[in-house]
């Protein structure tokens, strides 16, 4: 694969180099490579964030997930409110490692809920903690059975709106509004 210059090559060094559009091409190239990279192994092993769903499936989010720094699961008390339109539902989770404990209660003001409480996990863990119907409120500890998302899931059924209030005390990681 050496190229072999006699000296009467005008510029032996210029024929040796990748021109303009190969360097740009290999750039490119190079740059995809890089992001599929970032989406798909970095942010779900270093971060616990997953936009493409490989990571779950490959286990790079159970290691992400795992390295929420020990600080960040101290005891805390957090309150969340969520208006809910007729026939809508949302998801308020916490973050959890397996074992710690929340206390909770909840309170829907303007009407009832069909709710049910789970926690979801690293390939296909899931744990369904309490479920009902026409509930005005609800209130006991979840203890998480592995590491990952915990919380409450609520639907409205009534034709007006109604507010649900959540109120958390415990040793997790953050509390979210899920999309």
């Amino acid at each position: 694969m050496f190229t072999t210059y006699s000296s009467r090559d005008e510029n032996p060094v210029r024929a040796a180099l990748p021109t303009s559009r190969q360097l740009l091409r290999s750039t490119v190239i190079a740059a995809g490579a890089a992001v599929a990279l970032l989406f798909t192994i970095v942010l779900p092993a270093e971060y616990g964030i997953d936009p493409t769903g490989l990571g779950a499936l490959t286990g790079f989010v159970e290691v992400g997930e795992r390295k929420v720094p020990l600080e960040q699961m101290v005891e805390r008390t957090d309150e969340m409110s969520v208006t809910l339109k007729p026939g809508h539902a949302a998801e308020v989770k916490l973050r959890m490692k397996k074992g710690a404990k929340a206390t909770y209660s909840w309170s829907v003001e303007g009407g009832t809920v069909s709710f049910n409480s789970h926690g979801e996990g690293p390939g296909d863990a899931f744990k369904r903690y309490e479920r009902g119907q026409h509930a005005k409120g609800g209130e006991g500890v979840i203890e998480a059975a592995f590491y990952g998302h915990h919380g409450w899931y609520w639907r409205n059924p009534n034709k007006v709106d109604v507010t649900v209030t959540v109120r958390t005390k415990g040793n997790y990681a953050d509390i979210k509004l899920m999309k």
